[in-house]
């Protein structure tokens, strides 16, 4: 007679399930593998990174952080494909110069230059591309970079939604931090610097295809600033940051636990978020915590820190609506919980694949 699982043992099982390197066995890539979530994991993690094979790419941090010369600098690259290319709050131009300079400034370096690759359909209005290359410009200026090399592809019509943009930045870290999953520590505090999900929901009310009337603008703006006031402010009780785009913070989130096998409990009525995008999400079915961002980022603090940490973001534009969402713990490891405005738990776990594709 066989013996009965207990319901431990099956735990155990899923855990050792996740904790796995995934393998990808599709036989196509789908818009899920571009997502940010689960499926966007078995794809990186599973097909891509073992045919690359270097230690470097698999830290698979916001930017990889190489000595090279006796100069320590943080190295990124990226892709913008958002749709529409204008959307309330920002650009795709601007969005590209943004979201690059914010991977280098939550690996704790100063953004230094970045290259851009533009990719144009065929047909697209001079006017356009004019204001998006302007609109770089502009954003570029604030963020303390230049666009210092780039290219520049025409494609058929039809073949892309008018322009892509593909970046590379690099940025100098000036400081000894070791900004990682493996520096979290139990009894550390969960920070967001504002409201979460605006990026998001600004997009998809854009696009037309709801019947919701709400002033929702994207949140994309530069980090730098922020994070080096609260380097200065924490120094090595700040821990770990990372930039909250694709899966948003859940995912952000899940990844951290994972990486330094912690469990992460969050509170829900400390999690700030706008009453517009708390509305979206309940007429679509979406959790904001799942929604990108294109201006958040999540950080981990000591606990003794926290306060210094909270103060030195709010002390900036962009870290206003800062906020202390949780802490972590020794259990459940590699999991993460949130605190119900009921009182009880709800699991946090990445999505497959993306409520909201082509959004960033």
């Amino acid at each position: 007679m066989s013996r009965q699982i207990t319901e431990d043992e099956v735990g155990q099982r899923i855990e050792k399930m996740r904790r796995r390197r995934p393998r990808f066995v599709d036989d196509r890539v789908t818009m899920s593998h571009g997502a940010g979530g689960k499926a966007s994991r078995a794809l990186v993690e599973g097909l891509i990174l073992p045919l690359l094979d270097n230690e470097t790419l698999d830290q698979l941090g916001d930017a990889a952080v190489l000595q090279l010369g006796g100069v320590r600098m943080a190295f990124t690259t990226d892709a913008f494909v958002v749709r529409p290319v204008t959307f309330p709050g920002g650009c795709i131009g601007e969005l590209a110069v943004n979201g690059t300079v914010n991977d280098l400034a939550v690996s704790g370096a100063r953004p230094a230059a970045i290259s851009a690759a533009l990719i144009l359909e065929e047909g697209l209005a001079a006017e356009e591309l004019r204001g998006q290359v302007s609109a770089m410009a502009d954003a570029a200026e604030r963020a303390g970079v230049a666009v210092t090399a780039g290219d520049t592809k025409v494609v058929e019509r039809g073949r892309c939604d008018s322009m892509y943009i593909v970046t590379t930045g690099i940025g100098l870290i000036e400081h000894d931090l070791v900004l990682t999953p493996s520096q979290v520590r139990p009894g550390d505090k969960v920070l967001v610097s504002g409201t979460i999900g605006d990026h998001g929901v600004a997009i998809l009310l854009a696009r037309g295809e709801l019947d919701i009337d709400a002033d929702v603008r994207s949140d994309t703006q530069p980090l730098w600033l922020l994070v080096e006031a609260m380097i200065n402010a924490c120094g090595p009780a700040l821990r770990c940051m990372r930039d909250a785009t694709r899966g948003g913070v859940a995912t952000v989130l899940n990844e951290i636990a994972l990486a330094a096998d912690v469990g992460v409990i969050i509170s829900e009525d400390q999690v700030p978020m706008l009453p517009e995008v708390i509305g979206a999400g309940e007429i679509l079915g979406i959790d904001p915590l799942f929604v990108a961002n294109e201006g958040k980022l999540v950080a981990f603090v000591a606990p003794d820190a926290a306060d210094a940490a909270l103060a030195a973001m709010r002390s900036h534009p962009a870290g206003a609506r800062a906020s202390i969402i949780g802490e972590v713990r020794e259990e459940p490891p590699g999991r993460v919980l949130s605190k119900t405005t009921f009182g009880g738990h709800r699991m946090i776990d990445m999505l497959v694949g993306d409520p909201l594709p082509r959004i960033c």
